[in-house]
């Protein structure tokens, strides 16, 4: 194995080992942007509940850097109505769907494979995509649906990559963002994993025409230090019992 593979793998193997502490994320800061989104905060201030069926529509950390962070928590579609797109932006800030210059990473998981009405596929499944411009102007409208012009897809899930969410289920979530860094673990199994040069900016919640997301028990972590390579391998039995932490408390939420 590679030096800078074996890096990656222990950093994620540390993170979620539990040597790094989570701590619960105050969301009634958190701003909102984009469409006609209304995203509400919920009692205890780590959970948010997104009711509308919109354009793009986004609830961000404004103004706070991200990278070298973890952020988990949970996802659930409290509706059958729909089959749209949920997820997750990274290096966002403050008007980048309106914005030529954005630059960020976008993160989405439709239930669906559907045409929006003008003749434009939405896939089904989970992938994560480059975002280089603004998403709600133009031609770049529908960008965001078939992931093409100033959205370029970069990746599509290992085991979600053609699988829908499916309606109220709870799905446990953990992203991990540095500088060089992002992995997308989903139910305690990594489904995405990407290396490469990436801007900072804020965490956000994602949605585009799905409506009734609630986003719960949202926690962020400061991803501790790498140790030396050598010492990396020790920190995989804690991952998979990090897993199997993860998976038993799914299946305890009602």
């Amino acid at each position: 194995m590679k030096i800078s593979k074996m890096i990656q793998v222990g950093a994620a193997a540390l993170l979620l080992s539990g040597t790094a502490i989570a701590g619960p994320v105050d969301l009634s800061g958190w701003n909102a942007n984009g469409a006609q989104g209304t995203w509400t905060v919920q009692a205890g201030n780590d959970s948010v509940l997104q009711t509308v069926n919109s354009s793009q529509s986004t609830f961000f950390h404004n103004d706070t850097d991200s990278q070298g962070l973890a952020l988990s928590g949970e996802i659930k579609v409290q509706t059958t109505s729909d089959d749209d797109f949920m997820g997750f932006v990274l290096g966002y800030n403050e008007g980048d769907f309106a914005n030529d210059s954005a630059d960020y990473i976008l993160i989405d998981w439709k239930q669906g494979t559907q045409s929006n009405g003008s003749g434009v596929v939405g896939t089904k499944g989970l992938a994560i995509s480059h975002v280089t411009g603004a998403l709600n102007t133009g031609d770049h409208y529908t960008d965001a649906w078939d992931h093409t012009g100033v959205v370029n897809e970069l990746a599509r899930a290992t085991t979600l990559g053609s699988t829908g969410w499916n309606d109220n289920e709870t799905y446990s979530f953990d992203l991990i963002f540095t500088a060089s860094l992002i992995e997308v673990f989903v139910n305690g199994a990594k489904e995405l994993s990407i290396s490469g040069t990436f801007n900072n900016g804020s965490f956000g919640f994602y949605n585009l025409s799905q409506g009734y997301v609630l986003y719960a028990g949202i926690e962020e972590t400061i991803i501790p230090a790498v140790p030396v390579p050598a010492a990396l391998f020790m920190f995989a039995p804690a991952l998979l019992g990090f897993m199997g932490l993860r998976r038993k408390k799914k299946g305890a939420v009602a």
